[in-house]
């Protein structure tokens, strides 16, 4: 399965990390999410290319900025 890195900024604590694992976990596709809070990343594996708008949308629900890929 492919994983997509991703630059969000605005993340600093577990709460974050917590956030948004479950928010774009539950995105359709997904299988899975980690987050790298000291590097600014979140790496999404889904079973095709991610859209990135979706996965954009949802960090900014959340209250962070998806700023690119890696």
């Amino acid at each position: 399965m492919p994983a997509t890195t991703y630059a969000v900024a605005g993340m600093s604590c577990g709460h974050c990390k917590a956030t948004l694992t479950e928010v774009i976990g539950e995105l359709d596709g997904v299988s899975g999410v980690e987050v790298d809070l000291d590097a600014g990343h979140v790496t999404v594996t889904s079973a095709a290319e991610p859209d990135d708008a979706v996965i954009a949308e949802a960090v900014h629900e959340a209250g962070y900025e998806l700023t690119g890929r890696v």
